[in-house]
């Protein structure tokens, strides 16, 4: 007698990759054949990158297995009546809420080989364990009615929840969930157009949190709904050191933080009137030894957004590292801590009069006012980059910039104001002005700096929340109402995140590796 041979798994718990995407699009293939298929990957970077906690899934010896696929939403902006593209937008995930009061399940799936394993109730209680940890008031979600095709023809689809209910009749889906302890809301007709086996169906199901505690507005440090932000438009002037720079700079950041300013913007290479102590001879070794400076600054600036309880973006600054020279923008905030973003693309005449290269990495920055961007000057002109910012939840684009001509200026703005239309967000600029003899490559500017927004009702008629006197040193501080943002996703004139075709296209972020196959190519 032949022993049956006994197949061994070692099942992991954990949070979605983007390396497992071709393990989630293979069990989505064969899941949902006839209804879709599977997530794409720019929509499964996407969820990633706005709610990695969400994501959860079970690997098989490191192989994906099953998942579970959620968002955050605020129940008052849809309520017991929406259909599965309301929760989901374009599919990225752009309706999640941080601050909302619901986990909202938009997926579970079981690879074929695994079903009766069990992982469906394991993936469900991990979504109550997030739910918990995370203090929302419970769960929702849409669930299907598969076997409705069968009854629909002898009673409505609330008889049948009924039944199934009763256990008077076996759903896969439902009856599954109804056993997970949720309980049934509504009956939403519509929900999947495309779902035949539900009749189009969806059931809104709750599970409660009864460890929900009411959240209190918090006395310090909660999410601000207004975000008070300033840009500075700075004179070009010869400094006679660092510390007579950092003069200047601090009387800026001194008199925004005594109007409660949140966050100020400085122009790009603001530093660059030091570099008249080096050889103008030779410009590029006099920006490599204006580098010199950075660090010195960088903590400068740190130090100031402490000590002026203001979140500051420094501009840029040129930094030269491992035999490269980068052009880099330091956010400093208030509680201490510092990132940095690198000009990514770099103009002919910049990499041919300094030798500039540009960075590889582009990143949304969490801060106490929310989730903003930076990109430095010419990257602005790349609308690629900040709709990938914007598919990460940014909300306030900052654009540190430096042009010596009207025309240069005007391209930075125009795409700028393109940006905050295309994006849903806010936008805001800062340049410098005056004159800079005796300092190569940088003797002219030209500035109106400006903070932008979306063009709707809401907003200015003219989407400009202010904008500097052209070529005068000043202050901009405006109010952001972040709500706004948010309602114009979900209700604007028209919407153009949630329009975009992401059947036809999208923008993926390439690795390392990917980036030295493509250039091998």
């Amino acid at each position: 007698m032949e022993n049956t041979p006994v197949t061994e798994h070692k099942l992991k718990l954990r949070n979605l990759r983007l390396s497992d995407f071709d393990d989630i699009r293979e069990i989505m293939e064969r899941v949902y054949r006839g209804m879709g298929g599977s997530w794409k990957f720019a929509e499964f970077s996407s969820m990633l990158a706005r709610f990695p906690q969400g994501q959860i899934a079970i690997e098989d010896k490191g192989k994906i297995v099953s998942a579970a696929l959620s968002l955050i939403i605020d129940f008052s902006e849809y309520g017991d009546q929406h259909t599965y593209e309301d929760i989901i937008g374009a599919g990225n995930l752009e309706n999640h809420d941080p601050d909302g009061d619901y986990l909202y399940g938009i997926d579970v799936f079981v690879h074929p080989d695994y079903r009766g394993m069990r992982l469906g109730r394991r993936l469900y209680d991990a979504r109550k364990e997030l739910c918990e940890q995370l203090n929302l008031k419970g769960i929702l979600l849409g669930g299907r009615i598969p076997s409705y095709r069968e009854y629909a023809s002898k009673m409505s689809p609330f008889q049948y929840c009924q039944m199934v209910k009763n256990k008077e009749v076996v759903d896969p889906v439902l009856t599954f969930q109804l056993s997970n302890d949720f309980h049934i809301k509504k009956v939403m007709p519509g929900y999947i157009p495309e779902d035949r086996q539900s009749r189009a169906y969806g059931v809104l199901l709750e599970w409660n949190n009864i460890y929900y505690e009411a959240r209190k507005k918090p006395l310090f440090g909660g999410r601000k709904s207004t975000v008070r932000t300033s840009v500075v438009q700075w004179q070009m002037r010869h400094f006679s050191s660092p510390e007579d720079f950092l003069a200047q700079a601090e009387f800026f950041i001194d008199t925004v933080s005594g109007y409660n300013s949140d966050i100020v913007l400085f122009p790009e290479l603001l530093n660059v009137p030091l570099m008249a102590g080096f050889n103008q001879e030779d410009p590029p070794e006099a920006m490599r030894s204006l580098a010199g400076y950075t660090e010195t600054l960088r903590q400068a600036f740190a130090d100031m957004a402490i000590s002026y309880n203001i979140n500051i973006i420094t501009g840029s600054m040129p930094e030269y590292r491992d035999h490269r020279l980068y052009n880099v923008s330091f956010l400093c905030r208030r509680d201490g801590t510092w990132d940095a973003q690198y000009k990514l693309h770099i103009t002919p005449d910049e990499q041919q009069y300094w030798g500039l290269q540009g960075g590889d990495d582009l990143r949304v920055f969490e801060t106490d006012i929310g989730k903003i961007g930076i990109l430095i000057c010419y990257d602005v002109e790349f609308p690629e980059l900040c709709r990938y910012l914007a598919d990460q939840g940014m909300n306030i684009l900052f654009i540190p910039y430096w042009t010596d001509t009207k025309n240069g200026y005007l391209r930075v703005r125009r795409c700028a104001q393109a940006r905050a239309i295309e994006n849903e967000c806010y936008v805001a600029i800062s340049g410098s002005v005056g004159n800079l003899p005796r300092v190569a490559n940088m003797d002219i500017q030209y500035s109106q700096s400006g903070i932008f927004t979306p063009s709707d009702f809401s907003f200015p008629h003219d989407a400009v929340a202010a904008e500097a006197t052209p070529n005068t040193e000043m202050t901009l501080m405006v109010d952001l109402d972040l709500d706004l943002l948010k309602e114009l996703r979900q209700t604007g004139s028209v919407r153009n995140l949630r329009s975009r075709r992401l059947d036809l296209y999208n923008i993926t972020w390439l690795k390392g590796e990917q980036r030295r196959n493509l250039v091998r190519e």
